[in-house]
Order: C-alpha cells, then sequence, then structure tokens
C-alpha cells in the first residue's frame, strides 16, 4: 500500500477518507490536536507550526519512518515551504515547482502569470497603478490568504479610496465581473499533462467556499480547463475558478493548487483524482482521461463532528460511540 503524507490535515476529513477508501495508508499531520482529520487518518502526527524551523524536519521524519510516496498539502499555508523542500522530504510532493506555487499563492502575481501565458483574465492593478478612467465597480482584494477574506466592492473613486485605507492586508484591485462563476477541478500528471477536468457550478459558497454545487458536461470549460492547467504546467489537483462573459469567454480569476473545497463534487462525479495520485507516486504515467466523469451529479455539504477522549498519555482518541 502507498504512504500519503497530508499536511495541515484540519478538516479535510474527505479527502484523508477518499485515499483511505482507495487503497493508500494514511498519516495525517497538523500543528492543532484538535484537527478532526488526525483522527481518520491511519497514523496521525503533531509537528510544529509552518514558520517554525522545525516543520520540515518534522515532516521528514514522519516520510522516513511510515516509508511515505507522496506528499499532498491540503490547504495553501505550507505549499511554497513543501515546494522548496523537495529533496529534503524524499517523497513525491503533489505540487507545482516553487515559482508557479509562489506566483499563484500571490493574486496580482498571478494575474501578471497568467497575461504572460494568454491567459483571460479580469482587469488588475496595484493600488497606485489605477487608471482615473477605470470602470467601476472595482474590487479590493487581498494579494494573499484564502476564504474570500478582505475583499471589499467599491461602487466608485471615493469607496476605492476608503476601502484601500480601511483594509488591513496588503492589497490590489480588480474589475468585477458579471457572468457566471464556475470552477474546474483539473488533475494533472508530472509532466504537466491535463489528466481530466471536471466543471461546477457555484450554486452557493460561504467564507469563499463552495457548499453547493453540481457538475456539469461543459465542453468549452473543459477544454478551457485543460488548456490553463497545460499552460501553466501544474502538477496534481489544482482549482480553477472563471467567469464566463457576455460574449462566451472565459476569465480566470484565481488557481489554488491544491483539492479544493468542492473535492467531494468531482470525486462522487467518478474523477479518481486519489487513485491517479497514487498512480503518480507508483511511478505510473496515466493517459488522459478527459471528459470521463458523471453530470448533473449535485453537492451539498453540511457540518459533522468528532467527539474526543483522553487517551492516557496525553494524546487524544476518538469517543467510542455506544449506541
Amino acid at each position: 500500500m502507498t504512504a500519503v503524507l497530508f499536511t495541515c490535515a484540519g478538516q479535510r476529513v474527505d479527502i484523508v477518507g477518499a485515499f483511505r477508501r482507495a487503497g493508500a495508508t494514511t498519516i495525517a499531520a497538523d500543528a492543532n490536536p484538535l484537527a478532526p482529520a488526525l483522527y481518520h487518518a491511519d497514523e496521525y502526527a503533531l509537528v510544529p507550526r509552518i514558520d517554525n524551523d522545525g516543520y520540515v524536519p518534522a515532516l521528514a521524519e514522519l516520510v522516513d519512518r511510515h516509508e511515505v510516496k507522496l506528499v499532498v498539502p491540503l490547504t495553501d499555508l505550507d505549499q511554497t515551504t513543501l515546494s522548496h523542500a523537495r529533496d529534503r522530504l524524499a517523497a513525491l510532493v503533489l505540487l507545482p515547482d516553487a515559482d508557479t506555487v509562489a506566483a499563484l499563492g500571490d493574486k496580482y502575481r498571478a494575474h501578471l502569470l497568467f497575461e504572460e501565458h494568454g491567459i483571460p483574465s479580469p482587469p488588475t492593478w496595484l493600488p497606485e497603478d489605477v487608471p482615473a478612467d477605470a470602470s467601476y465597480p472595482l474590487l479590493v482584494k487581498a494579494r494573499e490568504g484564502f476564504g474570500s477574506r478582505h475583499i471589499y466592492r467599491a461602487a466608485d473613486a471615493s469607496q476605492l479610496t476608503f476601502f484601500l485605507a480601511y483594509t488591513p492586508v496588503v492589497s490590489m484591485v480588480q474589475g468585477e465581473l458579471r457572468g457566471e462563476e464556475f470552477s474546474i477541478d483539473v488533475f494533472s500528471d508530472l509532466d504537466g499533462r491535463c489528466l481530466n477536468a471536471i466543471p461546477r457550478t457555484m450554486i452557493e459558497s460561504k467564507g469563499g467556499e463552495s457548499i453547493k454545487g453540481m457538475t456539469i458536461r461543459d465542453e468549452a470549460l473543459i477544454t478551457f480547463g485543460c488548456d490553463v492547467a497545460q499552460k501553466l504546467r501544474l502538477v496534481g489537483p489544482a482549482n480553477i475558478q472563471c467567469f464566463r462573459d457576455s460574449d462566451g469567454s472565459h476569465l480566470v480569476t484565481d488557481i489554488n493548487t491544491r483539492f479544493g473545497g468542492g473535492f467531494p463534487l468531482p470525486l462522487a462525479a467518478g474523477g479518481r483524482y486519489p487513485e491517479l495520485a497514487l498512480a503518480l507516486a507508483r511511478g505510473e504515467r496515466p493517459e488522459p482521461r478527459l471528459g470521463d466523469f458523471r453530470e448533473g451529479i449535485v453537492m451539498t455539504r453540511f457540518f459533522s463532528d468528532l467527539s474526543l477522549t483522553r487517551n492516557g498519555d496525553g494524546t487524544l482518541k476518538p469517543l467510542a460511540r455506544t449506541e
């Protein structure tokens, strides 16, 4: 069985469970002993915080101890660190190259990267470069971060000035798009070949994360997602967020180089992304399977819970249910 290490495991019980069902031995790591995904893995470990010098050595020790073949980051928090630590981890890190990871982690740099590769995206400026004739409304958006935090809609120049002074984080300014929003969950191999692209609608989101959506067989979106993934030479999973303009064109607003919050939907639709990841870890070269998924699968997410009890040695364990 292929051992997989999940970093920043957090609440991603869905991903850890999917890899277990796909035949992996799962090891979950997090700094927080109350991260629920820890207790759904075969093994778990508490590690230092990402900004601690001991973070990468702790992961390397887990890779060695469990003979880990694949490292899968579950949030954006440590991707830059992991992309620079490939040689120290001695396992396949499921991320693109370090420069791409860093660029996509900064939404202004991501816009420049999209332009460089001929990928359409909304007009985007640094605060001091917004042209006087810019068309409102405009969005003030954090350059780094996730969960749609620190996004403000400015209806005119005075509001733009206010929000740029009000926001507590380094920001950029971007044109607001009016068309329909879509997400495309792609998966690429180590050579940057797109193996599959599964579009989904954004029926409802909360805190920047999709909680309701439906897979759709939209050939234009499938082609577009595949083209974007290959132009950027993405590796492993990525979530491409885009809008469809009135003329049918698509503009990318964000790309997350990880399994997206809507991961259960492409999984239920038959994307088999965990199996593809495990195949890469085994040194295989799967063939592309574009369009191989079920359309019309609807996802509606909900909160769940996990009760823990003391383990007698300072650790926690799941509480055995009596019913």
